[in-house]
């Protein structure tokens, strides 16, 4: 496995039009995240729709992996060798709709994994999943999870129990949330000795305003580095795998303090 693994979180604001208008502007941000060395780039909740769950009337608003709607992002993860977890309103081929963060591998292949914890308006889109999927890239292993289920700390345990190193969260956090955020995102990482990662929706959102405060979670559950405002934003951040602390089998720690680079 590699020693470290550079990745982005991108803070986006979505633009109105559903897939139509954000699925460029998806390309554009993944092709920005390459120039900074990203290996693997993690996009908010819904993001190909920016959360307009009233748009999902529309069928063409959905996303299967058997149509070409991914058409691009597969190209473009093809030539950057990106592995992109993008956030779409997606239905299974027998036709059960998830709210979903797809994970789009540079072979072409997609993983799915869906949102556990549904809450509010989602309900009456979407059926609820298993656990959002566990990425497997240079030896690291990455459990994905979506907004609500991240305010769950059993979500993180069972993905700590599966291995993760970490715990990357596609969300949308609010103004007035910013509270609730730090302690979910750094209670998560601190409790499995684990890093964790969120890439929050920007903007004004159909939720309110954004809080923004995208970023990064050491194993220690202190910041490393969150976003400057609440607009579109590609932070970008080099874990170390030596940083993260496994308890040994007498349960002592081991481990020592980590930083972006």
């Amino acid at each position: 496995m590699t020693t470290a693994l550079t990745l982005s979180a991108i803070q986006y604001q979505a633009l109105g039009g559903g897939l139509a208008a954000n699925l460029p502007e998806h390309i554009r941000l993944i092709e920005d995240a390459e120039s900074h060395g990203a290996r693997l780039v993690i996009f908010p909740e819904l993001s190909l729709i920016g959360y307009g769950l009233d748009l999902l009337a529309d069928t063409r608003q959905w996303v299967t992996t058997a149509d070409n709607t991914l058409g691009g992002l597969r190209e473009i993860c093809r030539r950057t060798g990106i592995t992109a977890v993008v956030g779409a309103a997606f239905k299974e081929p027998d036709g059960t709709p998830r709210l979903a963060s797809l994970a789009i591998h540079p072979t072409g292949v997609v993983e799915a994994g869906f949102k556990a914890r549904l809450h509010g308006p989602e309900q009456q889109h979407f059926s609820a999943g298993e656990r959002a999927a566990v990425l497997d890239l240079d030896g690291w292993k990455i459990a994905l999870a979506i907004c609500f289920d991240a305010a769950h700390p059993d979500d993180a345990g069972d993905a700590s129990a599966a291995g993760a190193d970490i715990y990357a969260v596609s969300g949308l956090y609010a103004a007035g949330q910013d509270h609730r955020l730090a302690l979910h995102l750094g209670a998560r990482a601190m409790d499995n000795r684990m890093f964790t990662v969120l890439a929050n929706l920007g903007g004004t959102t159909p939720l309110g305003p954004s809080c923004g405060l995208s970023g990064f979670w050491g194993p220690d559950g202190l910041p490393l580095r969150q976003a400057s405002g609440t607009g579109t934003e590609v932070l970008t951040a080099t874990l170390q795998h030596s940083a993260l602390e496994r308890r040994a089998p007498d349960g002592v720690p081991k481990g020592a303090a980590a930083g972006p680079q």
